[in-house]
């Protein structure tokens, strides 16, 4: 099988008790499972794509770890936005304390190990220390993401958003203010095109900041599931961008039926493969993956290119706070295109992690529910 979290194209040979965790892996997350509903509390009502969450990518991340000189390090091996998700949307969806994340993560850890012994498979020191190390520092991003989503610390970017509006307004009143100095009409029906795209863009960014706003103030997206292929969405939006940005897109992904809004996700993946050709190097293909796994649909997007810094991982889904890279470079927009993304994951009851590394690129997957029906009325902080 593949990796959840395995970007390469040809993957390297796993060691050996990298490819007996892969034979593993149903029996790890299902005894796991078993566990912490018989432990924790408030994980006992849950169903199970919301229980398992992350926890299948947390698990492929490790496999990848105990594999000496491959890409993934083992001081990266819990993608620290996995984790940061993880507590996010434990503070959402669940009943949970802090407490009770801490509790879930150990018995992985234990859980883990058990099903190892119990397989005869052997387990060194090292491997021991990658598993625990990579646990750890999974408890520590997500009960910080856990204690930050009760917090919920609001932003001030009105500033922002007038300095963004401005430019395209600015050049709509110019092309305007030409159509009135000349009788060309065909240097008229130009200006009227300029000035139709201006506002478009004047448009589309205020549909997508009052989407965010709301979420942002403790209100759903008002999503309308119904019943979709995820193969024609992706379709739909790659055909549309090879129009503009030629034959870029690979797309790898079957059929993956799902309750969830269309038109929502659509704008949520035309963001993400925006955002790719924006950061993504020049000329190298845009990955598109999508499949189902656990009752949850895995929705991603890869580009090469420099990756964000781990400490800008999280502020790149605030709003308003891009990554250094883009603050520092040519890039338009005002950072609500990740936030948006983000909020029209959670109010399909999923979330979105990010993966970014020299060796790797980066990749933004959207892991919703097959069904998001019944998450459309989940409380928000």
């Amino acid at each position: 099988m593949k990796l959840t979290s395995d970007q390469q194209s040809r993957p390297r040979a796993l060691s050996l008790i990298s490819q007996r965790m892969t034979e593993l892996r149903e029996v790890v997350l299902d005894e796991w499972e078993r566990r912490v509903r018989a432990e924790i509390a408030g994980a006992a009502g849950l169903k199970h794509p919301v229980l398992i969450n992350t926890f299948p990518v947390l698990y492929d991340n490790l496999v990848e770890a105990l594999t000496p000189d491959y890409p993934r390090t083992s001081a990266a091996v819990a993608t620290p936005s996995v984790a940061l998700e993880h507590g996010g949307e434990r503070a959402r969806l669940t009943c949970y304390e802090a407490k009770s994340i801490i509790i879930e993560y150990q018995l992985m850890r234990e859980t883990i190990l058990d099903v190892l012994r119990g397989h005869a498979v052997p387990v060194s020191e090292h491997e021991s220390q990658i598993i625990s190390s990579a646990i750890d520092a999974s408890i520590r991003e997500a009960v910080t993401a856990f204690a930050l989503a009760q917090v919920e610390l609001r932003e001030r970017f009105f500033g922002a958003i007038a300095h963004d509006l401005r430019g395209p307004l600015s050049n709509a009143v110019l092309f305007a203010g030409l159509i009135g100095q000349t009788a060309d009409l065909s240097k008229i029906h130009g200006y009227a095109e300029k000035i139709r795209d201006n506002l478009g863009r004047v448009d589309q960014m205020i549909r997508q900041l009052l989407d965010t706003l709301l979420f942002q103030h403790g209100e759903r997206l008002p999503i309308k599931p119904a019943d979709l292929d995820m193969a024609d969405i992706v379709a739909e939006v790659c055909d549309e961008m090879m129009l503009v940005h030629g034959p870029r897109f690979d797309v790898q992904g079957g059929t993956v039926r799902g309750w969830w809004d269309r038109a929502e996700l659509q704008r949520a993946l035309e963001n993400l493969i925006g955002n790719a050709l924006k950061y993504g190097l020049p000329d190298t293909p845009i990955r598109i993956v999508y499949r189902s796994d656990h009752g949850r649909a895995y929705l991603s997007v890869h580009n090469e290119g420099e990756p964000i810094p781990p400490d800008q991982l999280e502020s790149v889904f605030q709003v308003f706070r891009r990554a250094m890279a883009a603050k520092q470079g040519d890039s338009q927009g005002w950072g609500i295109g990740l936030p948006y993304v983000r909020s029209v994951a959670e109010s399909h009851g999923g979330s979105i992690d990010v993966d970014s590394a020299p060796e790797r690129g980066t990749t933004f997957t959207i892991n919703i529910p097959l069904d998001a029906r019944p998450f459309r009325d989940a409380p928000t902080l």
